[in-house]
């Protein structure tokens, strides 16, 4: 069973993954909440500076943890007895009383950061993030369905390389499609829709002055972010996937890339 957690309405909570103070990063943070608290309640979870644990572990499974099992199920039924440890239970809290969602971290090996995958791996338990079956249509209550529908997410990366070798035609992949199992797999999955990414190019290299333009330009963007519009993956619930697996054949024929999950087909 999946319990709906409604947002508070004004309230944003901002997950930072980035090891070093006086970093980019860590100025893109601090100046960051800043701007965003002009018109959000915003909460942080600074996981390097919390020490929170990325690993799951024995200890997230309750009274479960010493039988066999699958793990995923055995988390959410700890969830469901209340058995979740504290510091799981203050970030799913946190998440679950914001409507805007803020996810930064830099790009290593083309992906999140281990101390962010493991957030998402503890936090976003079953029954409290994603759920069993709708009981009218049938299908799992994922991809567009689960307990924290009506949330957006903004991710915020930095990247060593530069547009081109990032881009559609980079020798690196194309960025949208390397964040695509975070963007659909992960947030979309629970219910979280996103928009654009917020993406600084050529971290590594950036002067003084390139880096306040940086600074200014998430500023700039986060003053404005409640009124973007966020884009469109196709529901699950929606019925354009065969059996819950594959998209018909007769929508988009022939088309195998990521783009065909967008609700727009673009």
């Amino acid at each position: 069973m999946t319990i709906s957690h409604p947002p508070k309405p004004g309230t944003a909570l901002w997950v930072y993954a980035h090891p070093r103070r006086g970093s980019l990063n860590d100025r893109l943070f601090r100046e960051g909440v800043e701007a965003l608290s002009t018109s959000y309640d915003v909460l942080t979870s600074d996981l390097h500076a919390q020490g929170f644990d990325p690993v799951l572990s024995r200890r997230d499974l309750g009274d479960l943890a010493g039988t066999a099992g699958n793990i995923a199920e055995q988390a959410g039924e700890a969830y469901a007895r209340d058995q979740t440890p504290a510091d799981v239970r203050a970030e799913q809290a946190k998440l679950a009383a914001a409507e805007l969602l803020v996810v930064q971290f830099p790009l290593w090996w083309y992906g999140p950061p281990a101390i962010l995958k493991g957030w998402f791996d503890r936090v976003l338990t079953s029954g409290f993030a994603y759920g069993d079956l709708d009981p009218e249509l049938g299908v799992p209550r994922r991809y567009g369905d689960g307990g924290l529908v009506g949330r957006t997410a903004l991710v915020v990366v930095t990247a060593g390389e530069d547009a081109r070798s990032i881009g559609r035609r980079g020798v690196s992949g194309d960025l949208e499609s390397l964040l695509f199992p975070l963007t659909h797999g992960v947030l979309w999955y629970v219910g979280i829709q996103t928009l654009d990414l917020h993406v600084i190019h050529d971290a590594d290299g950036l002067d003084t002055a390139a880096v306040d333009r940086e600074v200014e330009r998430l500023r700039d963007r986060l003053r404005t972010v409640r009124a973007e519009p966020a884009r469109r993956y196709r529901r699950l619930r929606d019925g354009d996937y065969r059996a819950t697996r594959a998209l018909h054949e007769d929508i988009l024929p022939g088309r195998t890339d990521l783009g065909i999950h967008l609700a727009s087909g673009s």
